[in-house]
């Protein structure tokens, strides 16, 4: 049996009619496919993948974290649908039933996942949709779960669906009070271990790092660690006081998404990080910073300092570890810098500063604080927190994230991927937009994804990203 870590626990507790915790990725593949096809494909390999074959256990009164038991009765009947689309069948169409699909809760009583084969995309193409709940999987592991249905040719060789060794079976009453007990017994040390381990990363936590006394107090804690270790260690690079400017896409989100998405030439993207001697993280983010301030200036609103960007960092040591492994790290994105090759200069550096930070202090700050709080408190604590942070002061803008992927050839249902278009959440606390970028055989892959109500145009984004980059290039 697999109880929910404290992390994985958030993303089911600040869920509401609003803030929706699905994430997905949209999978553009040549010619069509077959729903049975499809069907035998999913029943072959779902073993693989142990989130699809289980749902959730509750614990009594809510006192503990759920538990992960295997569904036994697993209806892919349910789980594996299609939709068409009507005529032509324009990308366009294709993203709006995407962002419908991507607003609706999951059914809590079944596994948290849906696949959605779409039909009637122009050119012969088939879309498939496939989304699971962030409780179940971060952004790594969304990719891995992806890959457990894809093939490195068009024609592998048909297997026996494979079956778990050991089916999880959710424990009985008794047990779940025994262990909910201890956690509660054990919450103190929790507590203590939050203090020990985030004190010296208050810098790092959106909100926290704006209190007063936040940065010294963390920049004396680590310094007062290095003394006690003799100067084991490196001095972590300082972080900046960000405070997070008001935009039209900060405040409580709306029920409704906005879906666009496009692709950059990698080669492209490369060619601009080897002439300035950067990555192509660096890049990727310069893009969206100059994309936003374009959106920004088109609507009247650029602040005059820069956004705060939500960056998820990946603490996965073990592809196999379940549920998230991830924590959030926040940086600068210059939008107010007019000059392209400043802005690239400026978000290199900010980018530099916060993977130095990290590579020599990973921050764990996001799970030890949600393991400091009692179960039984957290669900309120995270909807009351994500309330706040919408009518007053919000964590982050936004959230920008880029995901390496494999540069070969995959296919699905023998039918070659063309396109993979990551799609994320957008919430009260992390802002009404949310880029996610994820590279595929030469391209990069990105999926925007908006509030319906803040951000209408959302499509205007992808078109800024590509003047961008033609901007960038003509700076080589």
């Amino acid at each position: 049996m697999r109880q929910l870590s404290a992390l994985d626990a958030q993303f089911l507790n600040f869920e509401s009619d609003t803030n929706v915790a699905n994430v997905a990725g949209l999978s553009i593949l040549d010619g069509d496919v077959a729903r049975d096809d499809l069907l035998k494909l999913v029943e072959e390999r779902s073993a693989l993948v142990p989130p699809l074959r289980q749902r959730l256990v509750g614990v009594p009164l809510g006192l503990d974290h759920p538990y992960w038991a295997q569904d036994e009765d697993l209806d892919l009947e349910y789980h594996v649908r299609e939709v068409g689309l009507p005529a032509p069948g324009s990308d366009r169409q294709l993203a709006a039933q995407v962002a419908r699909l991507h607003a609706r809760r999951l059914d809590r009583r079944r596994p948290l996942w849906e696949m959605y084969l779409i039909h009637g995309l122009a050119g012969g193409r088939t879309a498939l949709y496939t989304k699971m709940h962030h409780a179940a999987i971060d952004g790594m592991g969304g990719a891995d779960v992806l890959a457990a249905f894809m093939d490195i040719e068009p024609n592998p060789p048909r297997r026996e669906p494979e079956r778990p060794v050991e089916p999880d079976r959710a424990p009985e009453t008794a047990e779940m009070i025994v262990r909910t007990a201890g956690r509660l017994v054990a919450n103190p040390a929790y507590l203590l271990r939050f203090l020990v381990e985030a004190v010296p990363h208050l810098d790092e936590i959106p909100i926290i790092s704006r209190l007063p006394g936040a940065v010294p107090v963390s920049r004396a804690t680590r310094r007062l660690t290095r003394w006690i270790g003799r100067g084991a260690g490196e001095e972590v690079p300082e972080l900046p006081r960000l405070a997070v400017p008001r935009t039209p896409f900060n405040g409580p989100v709306s029920a409704h998404r906005r879906f666009a998405f496009t692709e950059l030439p990698l080669e492209e993207v490369k060619r601009v990080k080897n002439a300035f001697g950067y990555t192509v993280n660096d890049v990727v983010m310069t893009l969206v910073a100059t994309a936003v301030r374009r959106w920004l200036t088109e609507h009247d609103a650029l602040p005059g300092e820069p956004l705060v960007a939500g960056v998820p960092f990946s603490l996965r040591e073990d592809a196999r570890a379940p549920g998230n492994q991830v924590t959030l790290m926040i940086t600068s994105l210059d939008t107010q810098i007019a000059d392209p090759r400043e802005r690239l200069e400026a978000v290199h550096e900010a980018m530099g500063r916060i993977k130095d930070r990290f590579n020599l202090a990973p921050a764990r700050w996001l799970r030890t604080l949600s393991e400091s709080m009692p179960a039984a408190l957290t669900g309120l604590a995270h909807r009351a927190a994500f309330g706040l942070a919408a009518q007053t002061t919000p964590a982050v803008n936004l959230m920008v994230s880029n995901v390496p992927g494999p540069q070969i050839p995959l296919y699905v249902c023998g039918r070659r991927l063309i396109a993979q278009y990551p799609v994320s959440v957008v919430s009260d606390a992390s802002g009404g937009i949310n880029v996610t970028a994820f590279s595929y055989d030469g391209w990069i892959d990105v999926g925007i994804l908006a509030d319906r109500a803040m951000v209408p145009d959302v499509w205007s984004l992808t078109t800024y990203l590509h003047d961008a980059l033609d901007e960038l290039k003509a700076l080589t």
